[in-house]
């Protein structure tokens, strides 16, 4: 399971988002990544999508969802 704690590209803040993992300074929920993603969209057609979040960010959070599957196999 991912921790987010260690990912400076997202925050959870009470109160915003209903306490959701968004996107740091955004309103974006992390799972609309995830969401979209599955759902077929490029990394582009969500960076589009949803203004405020950075490709930097959602590589971040990619690249520790990768790492945390990873680790889960091993």
């Amino acid at each position: 399971m991912s921790d987010w704690t260690q990912c400076p590209a997202v925050e959870r803040v009470p109160g915003k988002v209903s306490g959701a993992w968004v996107f740091a300074g955004t309103r974006v929920p992390v799972r609309a990544l995830f969401e979209n993603l599955e759902g077929g969209a490029t990394l582009d057609q969500f960076l589009d999508w949803f203004p405020g979040a950075t490709r930097d960010q959602a590589l971040s959070v990619l690249k520790l969802a990768e790492t945390s599957l990873t680790e889960a196999a091993a």
